[in-house]
Protein backbone atom coordinates (compact mmCIF):
# COMPACT_ATOMS: atom_id res chain seq x y z
CA UNK A 1 0.00 0.00 0.00
CA UNK A 2 1.30 3.45 -1.00
CA UNK A 3 1.54 5.38 2.42
CA UNK A 4 3.42 8.98 2.51
CA UNK A 5 3.63 11.06 5.95
CA UNK A 6 4.13 15.06 6.15
CA UNK A 7 4.46 17.38 8.76
CA UNK A 8 6.19 20.78 9.65
CA UNK A 9 8.16 21.53 11.96
CA UNK A 10 10.46 24.63 13.01
CA UNK A 11 9.32 25.71 9.69
CA UNK A 12 10.40 23.19 7.50
CA UNK A 13 8.02 21.07 5.27
CA UNK A 14 8.75 17.62 5.41
CA UNK A 15 7.07 14.49 3.37
CA UNK A 16 8.34 11.04 4.31
CA UNK A 17 7.50 8.48 1.50
CA UNK A 18 7.33 5.40 3.68
CA UNK A 19 7.71 2.54 1.34
CA UNK A 20 11.12 3.82 -0.46
CA UNK A 21 12.41 5.86 2.49
CA UNK A 22 12.42 9.16 0.72
CA UNK A 23 12.48 11.85 2.38
CA UNK A 24 11.65 15.49 0.59
CA UNK A 25 11.61 18.88 2.05
CA UNK A 26 9.08 20.67 0.02
CA UNK A 27 7.53 24.62 -0.43
CA UNK A 28 4.15 25.11 0.69
CA UNK A 29 2.74 24.57 -2.65
CA UNK A 30 3.32 21.07 -2.73
CA UNK A 31 2.92 20.76 0.90
CA UNK A 32 -0.67 21.69 0.47
CA UNK A 33 -1.22 19.81 -3.09
CA UNK A 34 -0.60 16.68 -1.34
CA UNK A 35 -4.03 17.24 0.84
CA UNK A 36 -5.58 16.48 -2.19
CA UNK A 37 -3.25 14.71 -4.84
CA UNK A 38 -4.93 11.33 -4.29
CA UNK A 39 -8.62 12.23 -4.50
CA UNK A 40 -8.84 15.50 -6.61
CA UNK A 41 -7.39 15.72 -10.19
CA UNK A 42 -4.92 18.79 -11.09
CA UNK A 43 -7.65 21.34 -11.76
CA UNK A 44 -9.66 20.76 -9.00
CA UNK A 45 -6.43 20.98 -6.83
CA UNK A 46 -6.05 24.18 -8.16
CA UNK A 47 -9.10 25.15 -7.90
CA UNK A 48 -9.24 24.45 -4.01
CA UNK A 49 -5.99 26.31 -3.46
CA UNK A 50 -5.52 29.52 -6.34
CA UNK A 51 -6.62 31.95 -3.33
CA UNK A 52 -3.83 30.89 -1.11
CA UNK A 53 -1.05 30.68 -3.99
CA UNK A 54 -0.55 31.77 -7.74
CA UNK A 55 -1.73 29.67 -9.95
CA UNK A 56 1.23 28.97 -11.90
CA UNK A 57 3.35 27.89 -8.69
CA UNK A 58 0.64 25.40 -8.35
CA UNK A 59 0.86 23.75 -11.95
CA UNK A 60 4.69 23.76 -11.23
CA UNK A 61 4.51 21.89 -7.63
CA UNK A 62 1.63 19.61 -9.27
CA UNK A 63 4.13 18.66 -11.67
CA UNK A 64 6.65 18.23 -9.51
CA UNK A 65 4.57 15.80 -7.56
CA UNK A 66 3.52 13.91 -10.87
CA UNK A 67 7.38 13.44 -10.86
CA UNK A 68 8.41 12.31 -8.31
CA UNK A 69 5.79 9.53 -8.04
CA UNK A 70 6.73 8.39 -11.65
CA UNK A 71 10.03 7.96 -10.36
CA UNK A 72 8.78 5.83 -7.14
CA UNK A 73 10.00 8.00 -4.44
CA UNK A 74 6.85 9.37 -3.55
CA UNK A 75 3.15 7.29 -3.55
CA UNK A 76 5.46 3.83 -4.21
CA UNK A 77 4.54 0.44 -3.17
CA UNK A 78 5.24 -2.16 -0.13
CA UNK A 79 6.97 -4.57 -1.93
CA UNK A 80 8.61 -5.94 1.62
CA UNK A 81 5.97 -8.46 3.17
CA UNK A 82 6.92 -10.45 -0.23
CA UNK A 83 10.85 -10.03 -0.03
CA UNK A 84 12.17 -13.47 -0.33
CA UNK A 85 14.65 -12.41 2.29
CA UNK A 86 12.28 -11.88 4.56
CA UNK A 87 9.25 -15.10 3.73
CA UNK A 88 12.34 -17.23 3.80
CA UNK A 89 14.45 -15.76 6.41
CA UNK A 90 16.08 -18.44 9.02
CA UNK A 91 17.24 -16.71 12.30
CA UNK A 92 19.83 -17.80 14.10
CA UNK A 93 21.03 -16.79 17.66
CA UNK A 94 23.05 -13.77 16.93
CA UNK A 95 22.99 -11.68 20.77
CA UNK A 96 22.48 -12.67 24.29
CA UNK A 97 22.23 -10.30 27.52
CA UNK A 98 23.96 -12.52 30.24
CA UNK A 99 22.98 -11.49 33.97
CA UNK A 100 25.89 -12.03 35.33
CA UNK A 101 24.65 -10.05 38.84
CA UNK A 102 20.62 -10.81 40.14
CA UNK A 103 21.74 -7.94 42.66
CA UNK A 104 22.14 -4.16 42.90
CA UNK A 105 24.38 -1.52 44.81
CA UNK A 106 22.08 1.37 43.97
CA UNK A 107 17.93 1.61 44.06
CA UNK A 108 16.63 3.06 41.46
CA UNK A 109 13.09 4.42 42.24
CA UNK A 110 11.54 3.38 38.52
CA UNK A 111 13.45 0.18 38.50
CA UNK A 112 11.97 -2.66 36.43
CA UNK A 113 14.20 -5.18 37.63
CA UNK A 114 13.12 -4.65 41.10
CA UNK A 115 16.36 -3.80 42.20
CA UNK A 116 18.32 -5.97 40.18
CA UNK A 117 16.56 -9.11 41.47
CA UNK A 118 13.69 -9.12 38.94
CA UNK A 119 11.30 -10.19 41.72
CA UNK A 120 13.42 -13.03 42.71
CA UNK A 121 16.25 -14.03 44.85
CA UNK A 122 19.60 -12.09 44.35
CA UNK A 123 22.07 -14.61 42.77
CA UNK A 124 25.67 -14.10 40.87
CA UNK A 125 26.39 -15.96 37.75
CA UNK A 126 28.88 -18.40 38.25
CA UNK A 127 31.74 -18.97 35.66
CA UNK A 128 30.43 -22.29 34.49
CA UNK A 129 26.76 -21.26 33.50
CA UNK A 130 28.63 -18.73 31.76
CA UNK A 131 30.26 -20.65 29.86
CA UNK A 132 27.35 -22.92 29.24
CA UNK A 133 25.58 -19.46 27.82
CA UNK A 134 28.63 -18.91 25.59
CA UNK A 135 28.71 -22.14 24.22
CA UNK A 136 25.03 -22.51 23.67
CA UNK A 137 25.14 -18.84 21.44
CA UNK A 138 27.72 -20.62 19.25
CA UNK A 139 26.15 -23.56 18.85
CA UNK A 140 22.81 -21.73 17.90
CA UNK A 141 24.42 -19.20 15.61
CA UNK A 142 24.57 -20.68 12.07
CA UNK A 143 27.40 -19.23 10.01
CA UNK A 144 27.04 -15.72 11.69
CA UNK A 145 30.51 -15.04 12.95
CA UNK A 146 29.80 -11.75 14.89
CA UNK A 147 28.09 -12.42 18.07
CA UNK A 148 26.94 -10.13 20.52
CA UNK A 149 26.94 -11.05 24.58
CA UNK A 150 25.69 -7.84 26.90
CA UNK A 151 27.26 -8.19 30.89
CA UNK A 152 23.62 -7.23 32.18
CA UNK A 153 22.38 -6.78 36.02
CA UNK A 154 21.55 -5.70 38.47
CA UNK A 155 24.55 -4.47 38.67
CA UNK A 156 27.63 -6.59 36.33
CA UNK A 157 30.09 -5.31 38.38
CA UNK A 158 29.44 -7.37 41.60
CA UNK A 159 30.61 -10.23 39.68
CA UNK A 160 33.56 -8.70 38.26
CA UNK A 161 35.92 -11.69 38.24
CA UNK A 162 32.98 -13.92 36.37
CA UNK A 163 32.68 -10.91 33.77
CA UNK A 164 36.67 -11.17 32.99
CA UNK A 165 36.90 -15.11 33.02
CA UNK A 166 34.17 -15.38 30.45
CA UNK A 167 35.36 -12.40 28.46
CA UNK A 168 38.71 -14.67 28.45
CA UNK A 169 36.64 -17.81 27.49
CA UNK A 170 34.79 -16.25 24.93
CA UNK A 171 38.26 -14.90 23.23
CA UNK A 172 39.39 -18.37 23.27
CA UNK A 173 36.23 -19.98 22.36
CA UNK A 174 35.75 -17.59 18.88
CA UNK A 175 39.10 -18.36 17.79
CA UNK A 176 38.90 -22.22 18.33
CA UNK A 177 34.75 -21.69 16.14
CA UNK A 178 35.54 -19.14 13.75
CA UNK A 179 33.41 -16.71 16.07
CA UNK A 180 33.93 -13.05 16.94
CA UNK A 181 32.59 -11.92 20.27
CA UNK A 182 31.84 -8.54 20.78
CA UNK A 183 30.90 -7.62 24.35
CA UNK A 184 29.30 -4.97 25.48
CA UNK A 185 28.99 -3.62 29.35
CA UNK A 186 25.54 -2.04 31.22
CA UNK A 187 26.59 -0.59 34.35
CA UNK A 188 26.04 2.38 36.93
CA UNK A 189 29.45 3.06 37.57
CA UNK A 190 29.15 2.68 41.33
CA UNK A 191 31.80 -0.02 41.84
CA UNK A 192 34.12 1.65 39.08
CA UNK A 193 38.04 2.02 39.49
CA UNK A 194 40.97 1.81 37.57
CA UNK A 195 41.81 -1.53 36.82
CA UNK A 196 38.13 -1.88 35.81
CA UNK A 197 38.23 1.21 33.78
CA UNK A 198 41.44 0.13 32.14
CA UNK A 199 39.91 -3.53 31.51
CA UNK A 200 36.71 -2.69 30.13
CA UNK A 201 38.67 -0.08 27.59
CA UNK A 202 40.22 -2.64 26.43
CA UNK A 203 38.20 -5.29 26.25
CA UNK A 204 34.57 -3.98 25.65
CA UNK A 205 33.53 -3.31 22.27
CA UNK A 206 30.75 -0.99 23.60
CA UNK A 207 29.92 -0.19 26.95
CA UNK A 208 26.21 1.86 28.64
CA UNK A 209 26.68 4.02 30.92
CA UNK A 210 23.85 4.74 33.31
CA UNK A 211 23.56 8.01 34.66
CA UNK A 212 19.64 10.06 34.44
CA UNK A 213 21.00 13.66 33.69
CA UNK A 214 21.09 16.74 35.86
CA UNK A 215 22.96 15.87 39.66
CA UNK A 216 19.18 16.93 41.43
CA UNK A 217 17.41 14.55 39.21
CA UNK A 218 19.71 11.52 39.01
CA UNK A 219 20.28 11.68 42.68
CA UNK A 220 16.62 11.98 43.41
CA UNK A 221 15.94 8.77 41.10
CA UNK A 222 18.68 6.83 41.19
CA UNK A 223 20.24 6.69 44.84
CA UNK A 224 22.98 4.20 46.84
CA UNK A 225 21.70 1.81 49.14
CA UNK A 226 22.56 4.13 52.15
CA UNK A 227 20.11 6.89 50.53
CA UNK A 228 22.63 9.25 48.88
CA UNK A 229 23.21 10.67 45.96
CA UNK A 230 24.72 8.40 43.54
CA UNK A 231 26.12 11.43 41.06
CA UNK A 232 28.96 12.87 42.18
CA UNK A 233 30.17 9.16 43.15
CA UNK A 234 29.72 8.01 39.72
CA UNK A 235 30.39 10.93 37.06
CA UNK A 236 34.23 11.42 37.35
CA UNK A 237 34.62 7.80 36.92
CA UNK A 238 32.20 8.00 34.00
CA UNK A 239 34.54 11.07 32.14
CA UNK A 240 37.42 8.64 33.29
CA UNK A 241 36.31 5.81 31.89
CA UNK A 242 34.99 8.19 28.41
CA UNK A 243 38.57 9.53 28.14
CA UNK A 244 40.24 6.45 27.67
CA UNK A 245 37.56 5.21 25.28
CA UNK A 246 39.09 6.74 22.27
CA UNK A 247 37.26 6.06 19.27
CA UNK A 248 35.36 2.91 20.80
CA UNK A 249 31.66 2.77 21.20
CA UNK A 250 30.02 3.90 24.22
CA UNK A 251 26.76 6.10 25.36
CA UNK A 252 25.67 7.49 28.84
CA UNK A 253 21.92 6.28 29.02
CA UNK A 254 19.40 8.23 31.23
CA UNK A 255 15.85 7.90 32.16
CA UNK A 256 13.12 10.23 31.97
CA UNK A 257 10.11 10.58 34.62
CA UNK A 258 6.93 12.53 34.82
CA UNK A 259 9.74 14.42 37.65
CA UNK A 260 11.92 15.52 34.24
CA UNK A 261 9.60 15.90 31.41
CA UNK A 262 11.90 18.75 30.62
CA UNK A 263 14.56 16.28 29.62
CA UNK A 264 15.86 18.15 27.05
CA UNK A 265 18.00 19.74 30.01
CA UNK A 266 19.30 16.82 31.03
CA UNK A 267 20.43 15.73 27.33
CA UNK A 268 22.04 18.81 26.92
CA UNK A 269 23.81 18.60 30.79
CA UNK A 270 25.22 15.19 29.26
CA UNK A 271 26.70 17.04 26.15
CA UNK A 272 28.37 19.57 28.39
CA UNK A 273 29.67 16.86 30.79
CA UNK A 274 31.54 16.12 27.63
CA UNK A 275 29.33 12.75 27.52
CA UNK A 276 29.44 12.95 23.71
CA UNK A 277 27.30 9.63 23.09
CA UNK A 278 24.17 9.56 25.09
CA UNK A 279 20.24 8.49 25.12
CA UNK A 280 17.47 9.28 27.60
CA UNK A 281 14.59 7.20 27.34
CA UNK A 282 11.04 7.51 28.70
CA UNK A 283 10.32 5.48 31.66
CA UNK A 284 7.27 2.89 31.41
CA UNK A 285 4.89 1.75 33.77
CA UNK A 286 1.58 1.48 34.49
CA UNK A 287 0.32 4.77 36.07
CA UNK A 288 -0.02 3.21 39.61
CA UNK A 289 3.91 4.47 39.28
CA UNK A 290 4.16 7.88 40.52
CA UNK A 291 6.77 8.28 38.07
CA UNK A 292 5.33 6.81 35.23
CA UNK A 293 4.43 9.21 31.96
CA UNK A 294 0.47 9.60 31.24
CA UNK A 295 -1.54 10.58 27.85
CA UNK A 296 -1.76 13.94 28.84
CA UNK A 297 1.72 14.48 29.15
CA UNK A 298 2.86 13.79 25.70
CA UNK A 299 2.14 17.66 24.65
CA UNK A 300 5.10 19.00 27.04
CA UNK A 301 7.18 15.49 25.95
CA UNK A 302 6.87 16.61 22.39
CA UNK A 303 7.37 20.23 23.44
CA UNK A 304 11.07 19.18 24.79
CA UNK A 305 11.83 16.15 21.68
CA UNK A 306 11.19 19.69 19.54
CA UNK A 307 13.06 21.91 21.70
CA UNK A 308 16.29 19.42 21.90
CA UNK A 309 15.85 18.48 18.37
CA UNK A 310 16.41 22.67 17.49
CA UNK A 311 19.30 23.02 19.53
CA UNK A 312 21.39 19.19 18.45
CA UNK A 313 20.65 20.71 14.81
CA UNK A 314 22.27 23.81 15.21
CA UNK A 315 25.34 22.24 16.99
CA UNK A 316 25.55 19.61 14.64
CA UNK A 317 25.80 22.67 11.95
CA UNK A 318 28.53 23.70 14.15
CA UNK A 319 30.63 20.72 14.42
CA UNK A 320 29.52 19.28 17.64
CA UNK A 321 30.19 16.14 18.03
CA UNK A 322 27.56 15.71 19.88
CA UNK A 323 24.93 12.78 19.40
CA UNK A 324 21.39 12.13 20.99
CA UNK A 325 20.65 8.50 20.01
CA UNK A 326 17.30 8.79 19.43
CA UNK A 327 17.87 11.66 16.49
CA UNK A 328 20.15 8.89 14.94
CA UNK A 329 18.22 7.96 11.71
CA UNK A 330 19.37 6.03 8.74
CA UNK A 331 18.01 7.66 5.52
CA UNK A 332 18.40 4.80 3.05
CA UNK A 333 15.97 2.73 5.38
CA UNK A 334 18.17 0.89 7.51
CA UNK A 335 21.02 -2.45 7.12
CA UNK A 336 19.00 -4.50 6.12
CA UNK A 337 14.83 -5.56 4.58
CA UNK A 338 14.82 -8.16 7.42
CA UNK A 339 15.99 -5.17 10.59
CA UNK A 340 13.28 -3.13 9.39
CA UNK A 341 10.97 -5.45 9.68
CA UNK A 342 11.41 -7.44 12.58
CA UNK A 343 13.57 -4.88 14.88
CA UNK A 344 15.35 -6.21 17.69
CA UNK A 345 14.53 -9.97 17.42
CA UNK A 346 13.59 -10.63 20.87
CA UNK A 347 13.02 -14.61 21.36
CA UNK A 348 14.68 -15.24 18.23
CA UNK A 349 17.77 -13.53 17.45
CA UNK A 350 18.38 -12.48 20.90
CA UNK A 351 17.57 -13.84 24.57
CA UNK A 352 18.38 -13.20 27.94
CA UNK A 353 19.69 -15.52 30.44
CA UNK A 354 19.63 -15.69 34.16
CA UNK A 355 22.34 -16.68 36.51
CA UNK A 356 20.23 -19.94 37.03
CA UNK A 357 20.53 -20.67 33.23
CA UNK A 358 16.83 -19.58 32.78
CA UNK A 359 16.49 -18.33 29.06
CA UNK A 360 13.96 -15.93 28.26
CA UNK A 361 13.19 -13.46 25.20
CA UNK A 362 14.75 -10.60 26.52
CA UNK A 363 15.96 -9.04 29.45
CA UNK A 364 12.36 -7.42 30.20
CA UNK A 365 10.62 -10.67 29.88
CA UNK A 366 12.85 -12.23 32.33
CA UNK A 367 10.92 -13.26 35.91
CA UNK A 368 7.52 -13.79 33.94
CA UNK A 369 7.13 -17.71 33.84
CA UNK A 370 5.29 -17.63 31.22
CA UNK A 371 8.05 -16.77 28.77
CA UNK A 372 10.29 -18.84 30.03
CA UNK A 373 11.62 -20.33 27.12
CA UNK A 374 13.50 -23.46 28.93
CA UNK A 375 17.16 -23.35 30.38
CA UNK A 376 20.75 -24.24 30.00
CA UNK A 377 21.29 -27.25 32.42
CA UNK A 378 18.02 -29.13 30.72
CA UNK A 379 20.35 -30.73 27.82
CA UNK A 380 17.12 -33.00 26.56
CA UNK A 381 15.05 -29.68 25.91
CA UNK A 382 16.74 -26.03 26.45
CA UNK A 383 14.04 -24.02 24.23
CA UNK A 384 10.62 -24.26 24.18
CA UNK A 385 10.74 -23.92 19.76
CA UNK A 386 6.62 -23.25 20.32
CA UNK A 387 7.02 -19.96 22.53
CA UNK A 388 10.20 -19.27 20.02
CA UNK A 389 7.68 -19.44 17.07
CA UNK A 390 5.20 -16.95 18.39
CA UNK A 391 8.45 -14.72 18.42
CA UNK A 392 9.62 -14.94 15.47
CA UNK A 393 6.14 -13.91 14.08
CA UNK A 394 6.11 -10.64 15.60
CA UNK A 395 6.71 -8.15 12.73
CA UNK A 396 5.69 -5.30 11.41
CA UNK A 397 2.63 -7.32 8.83
CA UNK A 398 1.46 -8.94 11.78
CA UNK A 399 0.63 -6.17 13.69
CA UNK A 400 -2.51 -4.59 12.84
CA UNK A 401 -1.50 -1.12 13.63
CA UNK A 402 1.80 -1.09 12.19
CA UNK A 403 0.83 -2.62 9.08
CA UNK A 404 -1.09 1.11 8.52
CA UNK A 405 1.34 3.34 10.23
CA UNK A 406 4.15 5.41 8.45
CA UNK A 407 6.79 5.20 11.15
CA UNK A 408 7.31 1.40 10.68
CA UNK A 409 9.90 0.79 9.09
CA UNK A 410 11.92 3.18 11.81
CA UNK A 411 10.64 1.48 15.07
CA UNK A 412 10.04 -1.70 13.32
CA UNK A 413 7.13 -2.78 15.98
CA UNK A 414 8.30 -1.45 18.41
CA UNK A 415 9.04 -3.51 22.21
CA UNK A 416 7.19 -7.08 22.30
CA UNK A 417 7.88 -6.83 26.25
CA UNK A 418 5.96 -3.29 26.08
CA UNK A 419 2.86 -4.50 24.13
CA UNK A 420 2.50 -7.42 26.58
CA UNK A 421 2.61 -5.43 29.83
CA UNK A 422 0.42 -2.96 29.09
CA UNK A 423 -2.01 -4.80 26.53
CA UNK A 424 -1.73 -8.36 27.13
CA UNK A 425 -0.93 -9.00 23.68
CA UNK A 426 2.58 -9.32 22.07
CA UNK A 427 0.87 -7.95 18.59
CA UNK A 428 -0.81 -5.07 20.07
CA UNK A 429 2.18 -2.29 20.80
CA UNK A 430 2.36 0.21 23.65
CA UNK A 431 0.68 3.53 22.17
CA UNK A 432 2.04 5.80 24.30
CA UNK A 433 5.32 4.37 23.30
CA UNK A 434 4.65 4.79 19.95
CA UNK A 435 3.53 8.54 19.92
CA UNK A 436 7.02 9.39 21.54
CA UNK A 437 8.48 6.99 19.01
CA UNK A 438 6.56 9.30 16.24
CA UNK A 439 7.87 12.48 17.29
CA UNK A 440 11.26 11.44 17.69
CA UNK A 441 11.41 10.19 14.37
CA UNK A 442 10.56 13.67 13.17
CA UNK A 443 12.65 15.45 14.78
CA UNK A 444 14.96 13.33 13.70
CA UNK A 445 14.19 14.02 10.04
CA UNK A 446 13.89 17.62 10.71
CA UNK A 447 17.85 17.97 11.72
CA UNK A 448 18.66 16.03 8.94
CA UNK A 449 16.89 18.56 6.41
CA UNK A 450 17.96 21.58 8.80
CA UNK A 451 21.57 21.06 8.07
CA UNK A 452 21.21 19.68 4.52
CA UNK A 453 19.66 23.18 3.96
CA UNK A 454 22.41 24.73 5.64
CA UNK A 455 24.58 22.81 3.36
CA UNK A 456 23.07 23.98 0.31
CA UNK A 457 23.01 27.89 1.85
CA UNK A 458 27.08 27.92 2.05
CA UNK A 459 27.44 25.85 -1.44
Amino acid sequence: MAMIHKFRLHDINIVLDVNSGAVHVVDDEVFHILDYYKEKNENEIIDALKNTYEEKKLKEAYEEVKSLEKEGVLYSEDDYEYDPNFVNREPVIKALCLHVAHDCNLKCKYCFASQGDFNGTKSLMSYDMGKKALDFLVENSGKRRNLEVDFFGGEPLMNWDVVKDLVSYGQKLGKEKGKNFRFTLTTNGVLLDDEKIEYINKHMHNVVLSLDGRKEINDTMRPTLNDKGSYDLIVPKFQKLINGRKDKYYYVRGTFTRDNIDFSNDVLHFADLGFELNSVEPVVDTEDNPYALRREDLPRVFEEYEKLALEYANRKINGDKFTFFHFIIDLNQGPCVIKRLVGCGAGAEYLAITPEGDIYPCHQFVGNEEFKLGNLLDENSKMNHSKIEKFKDLHVYSKDECRNCWAKFYCSGGCHANAYNFNNDLKKPYDLGCEMQKKRIECALMIQAKIMLEGDKND
